[in-house]
């Protein structure tokens, strides 16, 4: 799963001063940057997941929305990647879904299905910022994305909640292929999670955005897996909180699973969730 070749070119002449000389900070840290981004993006995660949860909307002064949903990811070969959302509650949303299929060159196709319009529609490349049924998760942030769509470069290390981590930060490789000007990730070694992201605008001295903070993980099955997490807009304070009550790992899904036939048919896709 996820594999990217990054192929070296070395010439005759740099092969002399190459033995006497060490790389410069910045090299050594590009380098070991694009080795973490990799060893996370190769992270053990199962052929397949379905989990079961929440997502909850939480607004300072208001009561939050709670919304029951279901989640299901297939790794198929070459580096193609399937992943269906659906909401079950409340009646509002019910029956929603997100259809997403990312390739092995990057690119991705979404496609939404609203129970009111009995129809779904696909989501332009250009609404990649677009708030995903109204929370703070934007449609790329729920895309794959290769290691090889950005330069990585290692900052360090910091504590996050009391864990030592990795930070690493992610510039995309061509600005316009990303919401985000930069992502910066504090890496759990052990696990290879991110306990916390921090998304930039794009822009020199931009600020951070939006920050993502993972609460509580977990080994199921042998997998490392987000239990609970929070992604919150630093300009409001909204919040998105999703919490995952019940997840299983190889269950052998269905490529069938993740078509728009299924993504327009609710009760078919209930025979499959966790």
């Amino acid at each position: 799963m996820r594999k990217v070749f990054a192929p070296v070119r070395w010439i005759l002449a740099g092969l002399v001063l190459l033995v006497s000389i060490q790389p410069s900070p910045v090299l050594a840290d590009e380098t070991a940057g694009r080795r973490l981004a990799q060893q996370v993006y190769d992270r053990p995660d199962g052929n397949d997941m379905s989990t079961a949860g929440t997502m909850a909307l939480e607004a300072q002064g208001q009561k939050p929305r709670v919304r029951q949903m279901y989640t299901y990811r297939l790794d198929k070969a070459r580096g193609e990647i399937r992943s269906l959302i659906r909401f079950t509650a409340p009646a509002d949303i019910r029956g929603t879904g997100l259809l997403t299929l990312d390739h092995p060159d990057g690119g991705s196709d979404q496609w939404v299905y609203l129970p009111a319009l009995d129809r779904s529609r696909r989501i332009s490349a250009n609404r990649k910022g677009g708030r995903f049924v109204g929370s703070d998760i934007y449609f790329e942030d729920l895309q794959d994305r290769k290691v090889n769509m950005d330069r990585h470069r290692l900052l360090g290390q910091e504590k996050v909640f009391g864990m030592q981590t990795q930070v690493l930060e992610s510039v995309p490789v061509k600005p316009d292929n990303s919401t985000y000007g930069k992502r910066v990730s504090w890496v759990h070694k052990p696990s290879l999670l991110p306990l916390r992201v921090d998304f930039y605008a794009p822009g020199r001295n931009a600020k951070p955005i939006k920050r993502m903070e993972v609460h509580r993980i977990e080994q199921v099955q042998g997998y490392w897996t987000v239990m609970d997490s929070t992604i919150t807009d630093l300009s409001s304070g909204h919040r998105t909180r999703m919490v995952v009550e019940k997840v299983a790992y190889d269950r052998d899904l269905p490529a069938s699973l993740f078509t728009s036939q299924m993504l327009e048919d609710p009760a078919r896709e209930r025979a499959y969730r966790p």
